[in-house]
């Protein structure tokens, strides 16, 4: 389906009407850039190695998973392709020259929250990002009562949280477009 849309898309109406129509799906993201997050599932298998086929390797909330003969991988925050060349260089010690494949099978740790005044609050993949507009749309727009130019961004990185308003009305508009930020896995999209 092609919706075209000749004028900016104004008001939370408007907003939740748009999230309605467009259907949203969850896919893996291209894996060459994502980097990856506590509760991403991984498929691993080495070649020739039936016992080091791993189809379901759940990342751990410490960031980590485990491979026999591999050992504790860190895995949070790098690529697949930097997790695939770690595997097989530490395999190398007991297989000669191994055939390692790693691929994301389900992207659940790279999310971001909405709650408040939306119609449907609560946990959303970002795939594999998600800026502030689009989150509002998948929590399916504002409610009639949403203060929607106090909307805030919770974001917390290192144990400090701070706190990034959001306008509605300036971004609607097309003024101040910068406030319509990539969000970060963990942010909280708060529409009081």
């Amino acid at each position: 389906m092609v919706i075209a849309i000749n004028k900016p898309v104004i008001g939370a109406f408007s907003l939740y009407c748009l999230a309605a129509i467009v259907p949203v799906q969850a896919q893996p993201p291209a894996t060459a850039a994502y980097r990856l997050h506590p509760g991403d599932k991984l498929e691993i298998s080495v070649w020739k190695e039936a016992e080091l086929q791993k189809p379901a390797v759940v990342i751990s909330p410490d960031g980590r998973f485990y491979i026999p003969l591999a050992g504790d991988i860190a895995a949070a925050g790098k690529t697949v392709a930097e997790v695939r060349q770690e595997i097989e260089d530490r395999l190398k010690k007991y297989i000669p020259e191994p055939v390692v494949t790693v691929g994301i099978s389900e992207v659940g740790g790279n999310v971001a929250y909405v709650i408040g005044q939306v119609a449907k609050p609560g946990a959303f993949i970002m795939n594999p990002a998600l800026n502030v507009l689009q989150a509002l749309s998948l929590a399916g727009g504002a409610t009639p009562f949403a203060k929607l130019n106090d909307v805030v961004i919770i974001r917390g990185a290192q144990g400090v949280q701070r706190s990034i308003p959001f306008r509605y009305g300036d971004v609607s508009a097309g003024k101040d477009l910068t406030q319509n930020i990539t969000l970060e896995s963990g942010d909280v999209v708060v529409v009081p």
